[in-house]
């Protein structure tokens, strides 16, 4: 069992934390407001805003691996250098030679004429958040070469709604052509990540970069059809074309399939089905 390090325990880092503490690994997370009466006692939380790098000398620095899944106050500027730059380069400072996996985004990628793309395709963001992003990935790239990237899709779960509330209110979808999009279920997010981890510890020749996103990179339409179809409402409406789309785009997972993983939600059929059964 190993001694892991999470950097911010929001749903994904958290729910990361308690399974990993299932299994058996010796867990510390960190979080700037940690609840006071955590009731998962087997993951030890440490209070620490990572902007902040003296807020971080509490930290012990004998970790096995350490998980970078810090999440943004906002989408500012500013909440993203906190994170991507001041927040990084601390934690960086900190912990210069532990194995990292540094949770990402497909935002990084430029393209949106529903090219796909995985990990050898070019990521040159337009959006500066992306490029902050983007920029902290070579960041960890060049830190370490055991650190690994991944980079996920849109994250939906049973907090993350937005496309079940939207497909419930009728909303205006472009139809032709195609507007492609990606997903991945949070369960998967954690998943991925664990599967990583096992992998790393059992000494398996890791790639820097994983692409994370289900099997199905679906047309906008034909997934808001569907979900409003379950929920027994009135389908989307044809919008005429967007003339400044981004992220149409179709994300491959090759690398991380070969590796391995199984998805236990490979489609949003699946997911989100799982979620309306609920």
């Amino acid at each position: 069992m190993a001694n892991i390090l999470i950097v911010g325990c929001g749903a994904v880092g958290g729910q990361l934390a308690h399974n990993l503490a299932q299994q058996g690994h010796t867990v510390t997370g960190v979080k700037r407001n940690p609840r006071t009466n955590n009731a998962d006692s087997a993951v030890r939380m440490v209070a620490a805003d990572i902007s902040q790098a003296s807020t971080l000398t509490k930290i012990a620095n004998d970790f096995d691996r350490l998980v970078f899944a810090v999440s943004t106050d906002g989408r500012t500027e500013a909440s993203y250098k906190s994170v991507y730059q001041a927040g990084l380069d601390n934690v960086l400072a900190k912990f210069p030679n532990i194995p990292w996996l540094f949770v990402s985004s497909t935002s990084v990628y430029a393209q949106n004429q529903g090219e796909w793309v995985d990990e050898q395709a070019v990521a040159e963001p337009i959006l500066l958040n992306s490029q902050l992003i983007r920029a902290a990935e070579q960041k960890i790239t060049a830190a370490n070469p055991s650190n690994i990237v991944v980079r996920f899709s849109g994250i939906y779960g049973s907090e993350r709604r937005y496309l079940l509330d939207k497909a419930a209110q009728t909303p205006a979808i472009q139809q032709t052509p195609a507007y492609y999009t990606n997903r991945i279920h949070q369960d998967d997010c954690v998943g991925v990540l664990a599967f990583l981890l096992q992998q790393s510890l059992a000494g398996a020749v890791l790639e820097p970069c994983y692409l994370a996103s289900d099997n199905d990179p679906a047309p906008l339409w034909e997934v808001m059809c569907w979900l409003a179809e379950r929920q027994d409402c009135p389908p989307p409406v044809a919008t005429p074309i967007e003339a400044h789309a981004v992220q149409n785009k179709r994300c491959v997972n090759r690398r991380l399939k070969a590796l391995g993983y199984q998805f236990i939600y490979p489609s949003f059929r699946d997911g989100y089905g799982a979620l309306m059964a609920k």
